[in-house]
């Protein structure tokens, strides 16, 4: 069933590239991610790295950021499996339409420490690995996120309470996210990442959900003038995905360079020492643009938006069955719950 969506939805995707079909000494690496994120910043070293250690053979690791291959990030599942681009960044809870099971893993909001992340982020790699396998994806590497502090972006007035957010348009990116949210009354819609300046500034949401770190990276404080602190977050790992048969027939010495860069990409972004501070300094930096940062929610409000988190954790997990009940009982054991 998998093999006839991929082979149906994407059978001329190669043919729609600007640049056509990559020879096979050229990869493309697709990074939806802006060139702007610290997360590019460290794929443009790992291709580096690979394009170092190969530089005697006929070999280029080429990176393409900001979804500059016109590949939407939602559709991933069915385009790398063709081999339509030869390795790209995937992120778990932008597949749920096509693996609903995979928005078990991490649902927003419900590991909120370091110490929590660093005890399920093994069994998470583990799964994802599992799971891309079973798409024809061969995971080679993956990427941490920092730990982030989960703000909410007004434009007109500031918003710092469930019941103020109840009277307001939401701009959330995942599906978990409208419904922890609907459970809490408040008005949420997916809005990609690359839209929500233009959504913003044209009213058709009134606030963002977004990580203070990565606003600039948007330019949020152009189109909003208030931002609260409402919950801290954990995510899930980028992961790196390449179509098997065509990791399966790579030269092992090309295969040995990228796993060997892939391996110092994660020690490089699995490290969380410095994200409160990295947060306190993209707040100062926000607000000497003009940005007003007011009161975090209270913590009443915020032990709200964690029961609702954890009832949409078991909802999503029941209605996607089979795997993703699996998937979280594996998460929960290794957070001891």
């Amino acid at each position: 069933m998998k093999t006839l969506l991929n082979k149906t939805a994407y059978a001329l995707v190669a043919g729609a590239l600007v640049s056509g079909p990559a020879l096979a000494e050229e990869w493309r690496f697709n990074n939806f991610l802006p060139e702007t994120r610290p997360e590019s910043a460290q794929l443009d070293q790992f291709a580096e790295d690979v394009n170092a250690a190969l530089a005697d053979k006929d070999f280029t690791l080429q990176m393409y950021h900001g979804g500059s291959l016109g590949l939407p990030n939602t559709d991933l599942l069915r385009v790398v499996p063709t081999g339509a681009v030869e390795m790209s960044l995937m992120w778990s809870n932008y597949l749920g339409r096509d693996a609903p099971e995979l928005g078990s893993v991490f649902v927003q909001g419900a590991i909120s420490t370091v110490d929590e992340l660093k005890a399920v982020l093994p069994v998470a790699q583990e799964i994802y690995t599992e799971a891309y396998n079973d798409w024809d994806i061969t995971t080679v590497g993956f990427v941490a996120i920092p730990t982030l502090s989960v703000s909410v972006f007004c434009r007109d007035e500031p918003v710092n309470t469930l019941e103020q957010l109840r009277d307001v348009k939401l701009r959330v990116w995942a599906r978990e996210q409208v419904e922890t949210f609907t459970k809490l009354g408040v008005a949420a819609q997916i809005v990609p990442q690359e839209d929500v300046y233009v959504a913003l500034r044209t009213g058709v949401v009134d606030c963002a959900l977004y990580p203070a770190l990565y606003a600039h990276t948007i330019s949020l404080q152009e189109v909003t003038k208030y931002a609260s602190f409402l919950y801290p977050m954990a995510s899930a790992p980028y992961t790196i995905g390449v179509q098997d048969k065509l990791w399966d027939n790579t030269d092992p010495e090309i295969k040995d360079a990228i796993t060997a860069a892939a391996d110092a990409l994660w020690e490089r972004t699995n490290q969380y020492d410095a994200d409160v501070e990295n947060e306190m300094a993209a707040r100062e930096k926000l607000v000497a643009q003009g940005l007003t940062w007011g009161e975090d929610f209270p913590d009443a409000d915020r032990e709200q938006f964690v029961a609702a988190v954890s009832e949409t954790w078991a909802m999503l997990a029941e209605e996607a069955g089979g795997a993703a009940l699996d998937y979280r009982a594996r998460m929960l054991t290794a957070l001891g719950r």
